[in-house]
C-alpha cells in the first residue's frame, strides 16, 4: 500500500503548473504594500543613491575617467550604470526572501491561499513576479535621479529599463531558493554573504572587471549581475551591448533554471 502510495507521489521536479491565478496573489501583496509605498521606497533608494554620491562625486574626482571597449568613460557613469543593476539585485532579493518568507512560514498567508483554488506553483510565481516588480520600482525612481542629476540622456536607458525588470527577475529566482531551505530569518545571512557579496565586487561594478587575476575574470564572466552589467552598462554608453545574446541567454538560462529548482524545493518543503 505505501509502495503504491509512493508511486502516485508526483515528482517534485515536475514540470510548473501555471495558470493565471498567480495574478489575485499578486494584486494582494500590491494592496498591502500601498500602506508601506513611501517608506519602502525611501529605504530602498537611500542606500544606493548614497553609494553613487559617495563613490561617483568622491573618488570619481580622484579617478577621472575611466576606459571601456577604447572610450573614456566618467567614473560617475560607470558606477551609476553598474550601481542600478546591483540595486535592482538587492531590491528583489530582499523582498523574495525577508518578505517572502515572512508570508510563508510567519504569517502562514501561502497556506491560507492554497485553500483557494490556486496552486503552490501560481503562489511562487506571484512571488517571483512581484519581487520583480519591486526590484523594478526602486530602479526607476533611481534611474529618474540619475536623469536629473544628467548622469546619462542616452535614449537607449529606455531599452536598459525592461532589461533590469528581468535582472530583477533573475535574482528573484534565485533568491526564492534559498526562502525554500531557510528555517529563520538568519539563514539569509549566508545568502547575502556567500552569494550577492562576491557578486558586487567581482561584477564590475566599482571597478573594470580587467583588473581581477585571469582566474578570477574567467569566474566573474558567468557571474549573474557581471552578465547584467554587461548588458546594461553599454546603453547608459549610448551604445549597444557586445555579446547581447550570450549575455541576455546566460539571464533567462539563470532564471529558468532558479525558479525551476526553487519550485522544486518550495513543493518539498511543503509536501513536509
Amino acid at each position: 500500500m505505501k509502495t503504491g502510495e509512493r508511486a502516485q507521489t508526483p515528482s517534485l521536479w515536475r514540470a510548473p503548473d501555471l495558470s493565471f491565478n498567480w495574478w489575485p496573489v499578486f494584486l494582494r501583496n500590491l494592496l498591502v504594500w500601498r500602506k508601506l509605498a513611501i517608506p519602502s521606497l525611501v529605504g530602498n533608494i537611500a542606500e544606493p543613491l548614497m553609494w553613487l554620491v559617495a563613490f561617483g562625486y568622491g573618488m570619481g574626482a580622484l579617478v577621472g575617467k575611466l576606459t571601456v571597449n577604447g572610450e573614456p568613460v566618467p567614473y560617475i557613469l560607470f558606477l551609476a550604470s553598474g550601481s542600478i543593476c546591483m540595486s535592482a539585485m538587492n531590491a528583489a532579493s530582499f523582498e523574495a526572501l525577508y518578505s517572502a518568507f515572512s508570508r510563508m512560514h510567519v504569517q502562514k498567508t501561502w497556506e491560507g491561499i492554497m485553500n483557494t483554488p490556486v496552486s503552490l506553483d501560481s503562489v511562487l510565481l506571484a512571488e517571483l513576479l512581484w519581487a520583480a516588480f519591486k526590484a523594478l520600482f526602486t530602479v526607476t525612481a533611481i534611474l529618474l535621479v540619475m536623469l536629473a542629476l544628467s548622469i546619462s540622456h542616452s535614449p537607449k536607458l529606455l531599452v536598459a529599463w525592461p532589461v533590469l525588470l528581468c535582472v530583477g527577475v533573475m535574482f528573484s529566482a534565485i533568491a526564492l531558493i534559498f526562502n525554500a531551505l531557510a528555517k529563520g530569518y538568519d539563514f539569509f545571512t549566508y545568502y547575502f554573504t556567500l552569494v550577492l557579496t562576491p557578486q558586487m565586487f567581482l561584477s564590475g561594478v566599482f571597478f573594470p572587471r580587467e583588473q581581477l587575476p585571469p582566474l578570477v575574470r574567467a569566474i566573474s564572466d558567468w557571474l549573474p549581475l557581471t552578465n547584467a552589467v554587461e548588458l546594461v552598462r553599454p546603453l547608459f554608453m549610448d551604445e549597444w551591448p557586445q555579446q547581447a545574446l550570450r549575455h541576455g541567454g546566460t539571464l533567462l538560462a539563470t532564471t529558468v533554471l532558479a525558479f525551476w529548482v526553487a519550485l522544486a524545493l518550495t513543493r518539498r518543503r511543503f509536501r513536509a
